[in-house]
């Protein structure tokens, strides 16, 4: 079940066994790797039956089609290698020659375009590889390319519906989980990567003799890029708008590390999104090896900011619906998370907004339902405080009117998770298996769902409301804490995307 470990500094680490967020990840990831195994059994069907051979779309000089008169025979297409390929001229237009081209055995081939009197004015060079496959090192297009670039697209657009879905499964106690940030994050840049395909695909079908194989590449290279482009003006306008409620947050609010960090983050958007813009266009000259390291550091970078866009878009998300959200009216348990106050025992509007929150939950389910919830206020007793953040949050529910046998206190903790996992013990003596609702600022309620998860306690939340100049600041903060808290596995997913975007710029570029 849960094993607490007591850390440095009284802190508690939460180790969860058989985690159920756990579960979500791999369940989507299984259903992502069904879907990649049935695409690809998909390529290979087509492959086998559909597409056994290759055409290929020469461009023509139009001098070479009008030099003879209108009358006078074309120009013709040999091979100089029958016993490895076979060709058929299927038309002549304007502006290219269509030749349909049947494999005969594995080795090279190179087709010659003769004009009519005989002269070798173009040749064009094909492989067949054992497997019958023929590969155009021209356009790097190859038999059977069609299909995947349908499955390529449907893959990122499966991708995109899977998260999707898992993120509106995600409901209850179950919505506070970091996977439900992936899924909100990534979805976007999946359905993003999966309409670029679409679009180079549907060209593809319909125009293939402009739109090849090197299109697609350049679309699956350039992803992040690309995403950040179009994100860009979102991005900025949220770096603006938290650079503005963070100077006003200064006007009322002392200098520190905490009350800027909202500057911090903007002022890092507006400079990423300007090398990016840099990045995407300046034009590069060099040699061929050159053109690979540049589009790679270019993606590399992308992909690093991008990853990063991903996370903070998941995590506004999460911490706006979270903060939105109104449980049932059917909780045996209020919990009210506790934070600093006066030392005249009153409560500042910051705690007095969560106890506030939690009194209106309880009188809006007692005359919805007439159920009377047990009132857990939770926090132990700081260096300046005169006396534990339970036991002030108990006299202020007993002056607004709740008897003093409808409240358990909760006073030893001396952070969210010991909120949690304290009065999760205070829950089991009180009535054990009790649905719970813990009450704490709109900011603060995704990333207390998590804590309660780790703490094994099943409870959705409610927030108090803040002003509006200290909220963005604040659940910024909320959302740093979140990737610390997982720094490791942040990191290594962060190392998947560079090395997976990095590849594909060293190997496609």
């Amino acid at each position: 079940m849960l094993n607490n470990i007591r850390c440095d500094g009284g802190l508690y680490c939460g180790i969860l066994k058989g985690n159920s967020r756990k579960a979500m990840l791999r369940k989507a990831a299984k259903q992502i790797g069904v879907c990649a195994a049935g695409l690809i059994l998909f390529c290979i069907i087509c492959r086998v039956t559909f597409f056994r051979t290759y055409t290929v779309h020469i461009p023509l000089d139009h001098r070479m089609m009008q030099e003879n008169g209108a009358n006078a025979p074309g120009p013709k297409a040999v091979i100089d290698s029958p016993e490895v390929a076979e060709l058929a001229v299927e038309g002549i237009r304007d502006d290219r020659m269509d030749i349909r081209i049947q494999p005969m055995q594995a080795g090279e081939a190179e087709i010659h375009v003769l004009s009519p009197d005989g002269e070798d004015r173009m040749s064009y060079y094909l492989r067949v590889t054992p497997l019958g496959t023929i590969y155009d090192p021209q356009t790097s297009g190859f038999t059977g390319d069609t299909a995947v670039m349908i499955a390529v697209t449907l893959f990122w657009l499966l991708v995109s519906s899977i998260m999707l879905w898992h993120y509106f499964q995600a409901k209850g106690p179950d919505y506070y989980n970091y996977s439900t940030i992936y899924f909100a994050g990534f979805s976007l840049f999946s359905l993003v990567t999966g309409l670029l395909m679409f679009r180079v695909t549907l060209s593809h079908i319909l125009h293939p003799q402009y739109y090849n194989m090197l299109e697609a590449y350049s679309v699956i290279n350039g992803t992040p890029m690309r995403y950040m482009m179009l994100t860009m003006p979102a991005m900025l306008l949220f770096a603006a708008a938290m650079a503005v409620s963070n100077c006003v947050l200064l006007l009322h609010e002392r200098l520190g590390i905490q009350n800027v960090l909202g500057l911090i983050v903007s002022l890092l958007l507006i400079a990423g999104e300007a090398v990016g813009m840099y990045f995407f266009t300046r034009n590069f000259v060099g040699s061929e090896r050159q053109m690979h390291v540049h589009e790679t550091i270019h993606n590399v970078y992308a992909s690093i900011f991008v990853y990063m866009e991903c996370m903070l878009t998941g995590s506004v998300i999460c911490g706006i619906t979270a903060a939105r959200n109104q449980p049932e009216y059917d909780k045996d348990f209020i919990i009210i998370l506790g934070c600093w106050f006066r030392k005249d025992g009153t409560l500042p509007p910051l705690l007095r907004g969560r106890v506030d929150r939690a009194l209106s939950f309880w009188r809006e389910q007692k005359e919805e339902t007439g159920k009377e919830a047990v009132f857990i206020p939770s926090g132990g007793q700081g260096k300046d405080e005169p006396m534990p953040e339970g036991e002030a949050m108990r006299r202020y529910l007993i002056e607004n009117g709740i008897p003093d046998n409808a409240i358990r206190p909760e006073t030893k903790s001396r952070n969210t998770y010991q909120n949690m996992a304290y009065s999760k013990e205070i829950l089991e003596e009180t009535k054990p298996g009790g649905s719970a609702v813990f009450a704490t600022t709109n900011y603060h309620v995704f990333r207390s769902g998590i804590w309660a998860a780790d703490a094994g306690l099943r409870a959705e939340g409610i927030g108090g409301k803040t002003r509006w100049w200290y909220w963005p600041n604040a659940f910024m903060r909320e959302c740093v804490g979140l990737l610390v808290k997982r720094w490791r596995e942040e990191l290594l997913l962060l190392f998947v995307l560079i090395a997976y975007f990095g590849t594909l710029s060293m190997v496609l570029g």
